[in-house]
């Protein structure tokens, strides 16, 4: 018979695989590969992200890896930039590239039918192989040659089929500027890295997220047909879920007990933690995952706070002269004791942050 894991032991098995249990002691690099990315629209959200997660994590390692070019920004998972493990960025895109191309077919319709795709990736990649620039700056130059077009979708073409990073020092904590683009093989150096199989990435995908279903892993990815990319591995173990969905996961996977203590975390915009299952009720009630993912109205993913491994509210931060506010947004009720819990955590994520700062203040909404 197969057993079935309760939504608190689905729960408790995410945060292990996440670091979000306890915070481990890898290296950041290891854990961008473990976790295949951090989603990353906004500079920022990936050092708070690795902060929540490992154990001595210095904003400044991030930082020399984005300059060192061992990790990249790139557009990747659902058509997202993402930050990667350079050396997965073309495997990932390879195999993600069907999905990045029907993402922008349905975006445009059929305005570029009577242009070749293939000849306009082909100049944009050495345009900005050259010389990187902004999708504005790109797309202009491109609508000289296909007047015809507007020039941020001609951008957007380049940026589908071809694999842009955005250069340092877009990406380096404490640093701003425009997001700059040039190719994966002007930045990395030219190579012929095979894409990655699909059977390879289920395996990476259930490593970081699993127990999960091919719904899930669908979700995560924008592919079709795992279901049979599941089946056909044998090695793969089988659980059902409350609802008698067949969930699949590696043998080896951390499955803790469903009463192993959860600590308080902050989590950070964009967290994949709230975005990669079909059902994400495992760590977000979905009346909340429409206020975090859903509300913003702008493509934004609010940062959470988890208490008991869940949920429960949504946070931010504000600056006024020399005073940093962290404000805490809450779902439900939360008790004085785990309040105190929030509360140490953002100062510790404050000092941080904004070391510089003369006071920090938690607050908690009505």
């Amino acid at each position: 018979m197969t057993p079935v894991l309760t939504r608190r032991a689905l729960n408790r098995a995410l945060l292990a695989r996440q670091f979000l249990l306890e915070r481990v002691a890898v290296s950041p690099l290891e854990a961008v590969r473990h976790l295949v990315g951090l989603q990353a629209q906004a500079p920022n959200p990936p050092y708070i992200g690795l902060w929540s997660r490992l154990a001595g994590f210095e904003f400044a390692d991030l930082s020399e890896l984005v300059s060192s070019r061992r990790v990249v920004r790139v557009a990747l998972l659902r058509s997202t930039i993402h930050l990667v493990d350079a050396g997965d960025a073309e495997p990932l895109r390879g195999l993600l590239l069907p999905v990045l191309e029907r993402g922008f077919r349905a975006t445009v319709g059929r305005a570029f039918d009577d242009v070749d795709h293939v000849e306009i990736a082909e100049v944009g990649a050495r345009i900005v192989a050259e010389e990187p620039l902004t999708a504005a700056e790109l797309g202009r130059r491109l609508a000289v040659r296909w007047p015809g077009h507007e020039p941020d979708r001609l951008a957007a073409l380049v940026r589908t089929r071809v694999g842009l990073v955005q250069v340092p020092p877009r990406g380096l904590w404490g640093s701003s500027g425009q997001a700059r683009h040039t190719t994966l093989g002007a930045w990395l150096g030219e190579g012929s890295s095979a894409a990655m199989s699909v059977d390879v990435l289920v395996r990476r995908y259930l490593a970081a997220f699993g127990p999960a279903s091919p719904a899930d892993a669908q979700v995560w990815s924008g592919l079709t047909g795992l279901r049979e990319v599941f089946e056909r591995q044998p090695d793969l173990v089988r659980f059902r879920d409350e609802a008698d969905r067949v969930l699949y996961d590696l043998p080896e996977a951390p499955r803790p007990e469903a009463d192993t203590p959860a600590p308080v975390r902050l989590v950070a915009a964009f967290d994949n933690l709230v975005l990669s299952h079909a059902d994400r009720t495992r760590v977000i009630a979905d009346d909340h995952r429409k206020t975090v993912v859903m509300g913003t109205g702008n493509g934004n993913v609010r940062p959470t706070v988890l208490v008991d491994g869940v949920v429960v509210g949504m946070w931010g931060t504000q600056r006024v002269k020399r005073t940093v506010v962290l404000t805490v947004t809450p779902f439900v009720k939360i008790s004085a004791k785990d309040r105190r819990a929030v509360e140490a955590e953002a100062r510790r994520l404050l000092a941080v942050t904004d070391p510089d700062a003369d006071a920090v203040e938690v607050q908690y909404m009505p």
